[in-house]
């Protein structure tokens, strides 16, 4: 089992927003299941106002579908899903006309009741949308699925994703 520390995460998001004032990089995050917590990481930082265009928290359905999000999307594929991911990454970017856009959808330590029919605990999808001068449309999304372990408490629970997304992050900057 994978064991996530939090000073560790911290520590990674503040590598993580140097990096993208760096190399002027500008980010926005559409957040469901993490509520704003890569937000919060991101602006830990000092300077992160430079990058961080602005982020929406879409608890709820109805949230999502405000921000863009195709209400057919959530219906056809439910909340928990990576087309919802997708969408709400490719939303967030859009809305800021940011170089990255990650949404983040999934179920924490338990069902939820308004959605009990596709919420597994543990079960997170995540997107990221990036600029990227070699696709036709100018833009890359790819979607990515978690399964976490029970964690001691919400808050790991966000960290938990947070550092999922880090590292698929990184990743994708080293490209």
């Amino acid at each position: 089992m994978k064991k996530y520390v939090e000073s560790e995460i911290r520590s990674h998001y503040q590598n993580l927003t140097k990096l993208l004032i760096e190399r002027q990089l500008t980010i926005t995050t559409m957040e469901s299941a993490t509520a704003g917590q890569l937000a919060s990481l991101i602006t830990d930082t000092e300077g992160s106002s430079a990058i961080l265009k602005g982020a929406f928290v879409t608890y709820s359905n109805e949230a999502k579908i405000r921000q863009g999000v195709s209400a057919e999307v959530l219906d056809r594929y439910t909340v928990y899903s990576r087309e919802t991911s997708v969408a709400m990454a490719e939303a967030c970017r859009k809305a800021y006309n940011a170089d990255i856009g990650i949404g983040v959808t999934g179920t924490m330590g338990n069902v939820d009741p308004a959605n009990s029919e596709a919420s597994v605990p543990g079960q997170v999808y995540f997107a990221i949308a990036m600029r990227d001068g070699s696709s036709e449309a100018g833009v890359l999304t790819t979607s990515y699925y978690v399964e976490l372990a029970p964690q001691p408490t919400r808050l790991m629970y966000k960290l938990a994703v947070a550092e999922e997304i880090y590292e698929v992050l990184m990743e994708k900057l080293a490209e």
